[in-house]
């Protein structure tokens, strides 16, 4: 049975959003070029990237069938990866399968290893990258994202095309507390016999890129969770690091020994496919 198509539209106007956003590398500055409102530029690039995704799932699923699939799924995720990686292939999944709801459930680590584990939880998507002891669990990986450094357009090091921790270390470091990104972060400091400078910690990854963007310091995390722009429009840079960093590594685990639900089976052959469409 084909699916009927959604209606793609886009406008030139968005489109000189686009190009606008491009050029300047700040939205403020690109609404102040085209002489728009920010909120009007930002919802113009939203729309913009709404259709993209609506072509690309269509060109990923020109014929479906109605969905059978029913009941009701609890997923555990960490913050990082309920914010930046699984929500918008929850929603997906849900409009194939209008049936089923997947509720996804926010977890710290040390409680999805033992959720899962314990049987409690069917099916968590979890920064595999940072579990103690993945060999408790089946797991698939979906994701690894390569971690650079983020700083400010006006830097000392932003003319640079790629830099080592010995760069980085004179200057005052932003370490994100939230999913034991402080953790990594001292790690790989740590095994390069290196320190930074100074620590900044915080638990909220805009006020990290804030502080980026203002030059007060650098940071280096994933490109998951990169954004080029602070929420007041200010640029952020990413360069590539000359040392071994490990990626950020996104999987999907559940327990050793267990049969899946139906529904819990279909998310997870689901994820496999729409990731893998999506990179």
């Amino acid at each position: 049975m084909s699916a009927a198509l959604p209606n793609l539209r886009f406008t030139l106007k968005q489109l000189q959003y686009f190009a606008a956003v491009a050029r300047t590398g700040q939205i403020s500055l690109a609404a102040a070029e085209v002489h728009v409102a920010q909120s009007t530029m930002t919802a113009g690039i939203a729309e913009l990237e709404r259709v993209l995704e609506a072509a690309q799932d269509a060109a990923r699923h020109p014929f479906r069938k109605p969905s059978e699939i029913g009941g009701t799924l609890e997923v555990a995720a960490s913050y990082t990866v309920l914010g930046y990686f699984l929500l918008p292939f929850i929603a997906k999944f849900q409009k194939e399968h209008p049936g089923a709801r997947i509720v996804p459930v926010e977890r710290d680590r040390a409680h999805i290893e033992e959720s899962v584990a314990s049987g409690e939880t069917e099916l968590a998507v979890a920064l595999t990258s940072n579990m103690r002891e993945p060999a408790r669990f089946q797991n698939v990986v979906l994701a690894r994202s390569r971690r650079q450094l983020w700083l400010a357009d006006g830097h000392p090091l932003a003319d640079l095309t790629q830099v080592s921790l010995h760069d980085v270390a004179p200057y005052p470091y932003v370490i994100p507390v939230v999913d034991e990104g402080d953790v990594g972060a001292l790690r790989y400091w740590s095994d390069a016999g290196l320190e930074p400078a100074s620590f900044i910690r915080t638990s909220s990854m805009e006020a990290v890129r804030e502080m980026v963007a203002l030059g007060l310091g650098v940071t280096i995390l994933s490109d998951m969770v990169f954004r080029p722009w602070s929420l007041e429009g200010r640029r952020i840079r990413a360069l590539p690091l000359r040392d071994a960093i490990p990626s950020m590594e996104v999987g999907l685990i559940w327990p050793r020994v267990a049969t899946l639900s139906p529904l819990a089976q279909a998310f997870q052959q689901y994820l496999a496919v729409a990731v893998e469409g999506r990179t």
